[in-house]
């Protein structure tokens, strides 16, 4: 029969496994939810990209096409850049509602699951 000392020894070594089996387990979620928010980032990223570089080429040829029926290459490029401008301005005004707050909403999900 164990004496009550090594019986208290033995549930405290318990215990202190427990709280690093824990900690460990903690660890380990955060870093599996970190790396689901890096992938889900990087992969909508890289399908940003290349719609903007997309968006750029189609810009410049729709510039040139606009300048060439205006008769200065560079009419078109300020139609383009004024589009663009407004666009930014908009895009300025709506920025939380539009981007921040689906881009948090996104975090957040991925950490609580």
């Amino acid at each position: 029969m164990e004496s009550p000392a090594h019986s208290i020894e033995n549930l405290f070594d318990r215990i202190e496994d427990y709280g690093k089996t824990t900690l460990e387990l903690s660890k380990l979620k955060i870093v599996e939810s970190s790396i689901k928010i890096t992938t889900k980032i990087i992969s909508k990223l890289s399908v940003v990209v290349i719609i903007s570089l997309s968006i750029l080429i189609f810009s410049i040829g729709f510039a040139l096409y606009l300048g060439d029926l205006l008769g200065k290459s560079y009419y078109g490029f300020m139609i383009i850049a004024t589009t663009y401008l407004i666009g930014g301005i908009v895009l300025h005004f709506f920025l939380n509602k539009w981007l921040r707050k689906p881009i948090g909403d996104l975090i957040i999900s991925e950490v609580l699951n």
